[in-house]
């Protein structure tokens, strides 16, 4: 398990109280997570301080699982290191 995703997967057990074990990359935050939708608000913005990002309104709305989440965070931070 890669560093980001265990972050990640850290945030979404803290934020949701949810089991370790429910957290896997297919995992929905909606459906398998029971997230309500003021949930996954606070998911995105604890996301974005985490990992030092910015997520926009309409990307948010395209983040529909953990691994949605794992592969923007991952895009966006190797796309800001290549601009460094």
């Amino acid at each position: 398990m890669d560093d980001i995703f265990s972050k990640i997967k850290f945030i979404i057990i803290e934020k949701l109280g949810v089991d370790e074990k429910k957290v896997i990359p297919e995992a929905s935050f909606l459906n398998d997570l029971g997230a309500d939708s003021l949930d996954e608000v606070e998911l995105i913005m604890e996301f974005e301080k985490k990992f030092d990002i910015i997520i926009s309104d309409d990307i948010a709305e395209k983040i529909i699982t953990v691994d949605d989440a794992n592969k923007y965070i991952k895009k966006y931070i190797s796309s800001k290191k290549e601009d460094n």
